[in-house]
């Protein structure tokens, strides 16, 4: 039987070698390898999970419900909207999107990391929105992920070949002004490839579980 010197000793120990868990947020203008660095992410930390979210369109050949996305009906995502439910929303393509409250701070409560993958003007709106969420606005940590110049992305938009030439010039117009935001976010990382973005990525994560705020020191 332990002692309760023990348990206290035991209970410093745990809580140093736990720091509180973040909440990373990774915007990028398409093209620049977002989607691919949250992958990476994800699997290089067992203890992160990426938030699932919510959406009104059906589900795709292969797409389980609760695990690609949670699927709503119209109606119910709207009673959600009106309840003040979402961190964030947004309709694209005439479907809804968003990503519940309760999806973040389940997470974080259970101490697993949680990855936001966002546009910039989701991680405009989810920065604002936290401001009122004291747990979500502890846990936030922002990227943003920019090619090294327009005409690497132009040339990573086009290796893609997934959109015509007029796409592409309307992308990346839109990618100039979304980089144009990139002083809003807590780092800047300039993509170079994809072990290296991931390296440096890790970096940070590593040094966010190392700030004051969040970790404590073992007990003496």
């Amino acid at each position: 039987m332990k002692s309760s010197k023990s348990k206290v000793q035991s209970s410093k120990s745990s809580a140093a070698e736990s720091p509180a868990p973040l909440m990373i947020l990774i915007s990028a203008p398409s093209g620049a390898g977002k989607t691919t660095l949250c992958h990476q992410l994800v699997a290089s930390r067992p203890g992160m999970a990426r938030a699932i979210t919510c959406t009104t369109r059906g589900p795709r050949p292969g797409e389980k419900d609760g695990v690609d996305y949670y699927f709503f009906s119209v109606a119910e995502f709207q009673r959600r909207e009106q309840a003040d439910e979402f961190i964030e929303h947004a309709t694209v393509y005439g479907n809804r999107y968003g990503i519940l409250k309760s999806e973040l701070l389940g997470k974080l409560r259970s101490g697993r990391d949680v990855l936001l993958n966002v546009d910039v003007q989701g991680a405009a709106t989810i920065r604002s929105r936290v401001q009122a969420e004291p747990e979500l606005r502890r846990a936030l940590v922002t990227v943003f992920l920019t090619p090294p110049s327009i005409a690497e992305l132009e040339a990573r938009l086009t290796n893609r070949a997934a959109d015509s030439a007029a796409v592409i010039q309307k992308r990346l117009a839109v990618a100039r002004q979304e980089i144009a935001e990139w002083r809003h976010f807590d780092y800047l990382l300039t993509s170079t490839t994809k072990p290296e973005d991931l390296r440096r990525m890790l970096a940070i994560v590593e040094a966010e579980k190392m700030r004051a705020a969040r970790a404590a020191a073992p007990g003496f």
